[in-house]
């Protein structure tokens, strides 16, 4: 995620915020554009018609009324910000939802064990590249099981309110919707207007050339230990999805050319690549180790100029208890490459759990629809939150209050909901992509060499899994 990652450890919580967690031309792009666009829209399970008043939800939970449902949460800003609304949807449902916070490397195996083992979760947090393996094997339920009841269903439930690229990206999978977007993410440019002033740029880089050729050399004072640039690329998700992947779309690259091989060696991957590498020039010593935290933090206490990374960390780069930016905070859209802009895309989805009993099932479903709602997406926002929702991004309020939003919303006007592929397989791939880009990263393997081991270990497990025999569908 992929994603913004705090170490945490392991902790239990039930409905109670604790101290803890106030701390390319690609030729794989098969699933873009409009034709994903119009499939998806023909496979959108139908919403009621929309209503002239506001939804009786106390109505729709009474029968539901002392239900307890449960959910996983990670240590991040946007469920902070849901957690603080809670009370309000208990209050007015009757409804008991439960809650653990979990670190997000542990969250993909705890919730796995949890479904194999008939476990008391009654919902699934899908990351974007979890929604292949909880779909196909059963664990998560269609939302269409639940819009055709009424009784349950928001009547200003409207799919289309969602930006269409996380619709798709994040709850669908082979046709059917099965999650609701939450806690999305698009990789934005931040950077210290201030520095950038100071070495006489008056705007933010507009191309990755930008970054390399002419921002760079300027921002750069290794004897200051000051540096342009910082790249989160701590072997794991991080290093994969973060750091690896980035430097693959803009250039035309990609993992997977449409026959599901390895296309790490075509020249366009392995310019991105490469690009990557001579980067690192500008970067500090040491960034190969780098998680979120390091990166983020070197922006706020001015030691680097630019970082690529989640909007979900506006919130830390704009408190004065953790960041020194104040007004030098600036926020655009991920650079261009030769490709265009295709920046990273990560987040999540909240899936009703299929081992839920019924009575579970549609309290569960009740609070999906509220956590994911027009009605909250103010008060979601305004707590830290980033809704999937594109009305409230329309406000102008909203817009001058977060610098993030706008580039946000224009980010995800286009995107890759492949990104990072979101089959079952993907599990074990990350970690010999991992393993790879950060030999790379190092100068233990030349990108060349290090896209051989991937591809060759990568199509191993293609094979193993069934998609070169046609047992599995050619999805990602």
């Amino acid at each position: 995620m992929t994603h913004p990652t705090e170490s945490s450890g392991y902790r239990t919580h039930s409905n109670k915020e604790t101290p803890a967690m106030k701390k390319s031309t690609s030729r794989t792009r098969f699933l873009l554009g409009a034709v994903s666009a119009a499939m998806l829209a023909l496979t959108l399970p139908a919403a009621p018609a929309a209503a002239a008043t506001p939804w009786a939800i106390d109505k729709a939970a009474a029968p539901y009324k002392g239900t307890k449902i449960k959910i996983i949460f990670l240590d991040r800003p946007g469920y902070r910000a849901l957690i603080k609304l809670l009370p309000e949807f208990e209050q007015k449902t009757g409804i008991k939802v439960s809650y653990e916070i979990v670190p997000y490397e542990n969250t993909r195996e705890k919730q796995v064990l949890n479904f194999t083992s008939k476990g008391d979760l009654t919902m699934a947090l899908v990351d974007l590249v979890w929604i292949g393996e909880f779909a196909e094997n059963g664990w998560i339920v269609p939302v269409d099981t639940f819009t055709k009841d009424a009784a349950i269903t928001d009547p200003n439930l409207d799919l289309k309110g969602f930006f269409p690229l996380l619709l798709n990206a994040f709850g669908s999978w082979d046709g059917k919707v099965y999650g609701l977007p939450f806690d999305n993410y698009s990789g934005l440019l931040f950077y210290n207007q201030c520095m950038l002033k100071d070495a006489g740029f008056d705007k933010p880089p507009a191309t990755w050339d930008e970054v390399m050729n002419v921002y760079g050399p300027k921002l750069t004072k290794a004897d200051k230990k000051q540096y342009a640039f910082a790249l989160q690329s701590l072997r794991g998700e991080t290093q994969s999805a973060d750091s690896f992947m980035r430097f693959l779309w803009p250039w035309g690259g990609s993992l997977l050319d449409k026959d599901f091989k390895s296309n790490l060696g075509s020249p366009q991957s392995q310019a991105g690549l490469k690009f990557r590498q001579d980067l690192m020039k500008y970067m500090p010593p040491g960034v190969v180790s780098w998680d979120h935290s390091e990166a983020v933090n070197a922006l706020a206490q001015g030691q680097v100029a630019m970082i690529t990374e989640w909007s979900a960390f506006y919130g830390t780069l704009t408190d004065p208890k953790t960041s020194k930016l104040g007004n030098c905070l600036g926020v655009a859209p991920e650079p261009k490459g030769p490709a265009g802009r295709l920046p990273a895309l990560g987040g999540f989805s909240i899936a009703v759990a299929s081992q839920a009993s019924p009575a579970q099932q549609k309290a569960s479903w009740i609070f999906t629809q509220w956590a994911t709602s027009d009605e909250i997406s103010r008060a979601y926002v305004e707590a830290g939150g980033v809704s999937g929702r594109q009305a409230i991004y329309k406000d102008p309020a909203i817009q001058a209050k977060f610098k993030y939003v706008n580039p946000m919303v224009d980010s995800w006007q286009k995107g890759v909901p492949e990104f990072r592929p979101r089959f079952p397989a993907w599990a074990a791939i990350t970690e010999v992509v991992a393993e790879f880009g950060s030999k790379m990263m190092l100068g233990e393997v030349t990108t060349d060499q290090g896209a051989k081991e991937i591809g060759t270990r990568m199509e191993a497990t293609l094979k193993k899994e069934g998609y070169y025999d046609g047992k599995k569908k050619k999805l990602q």
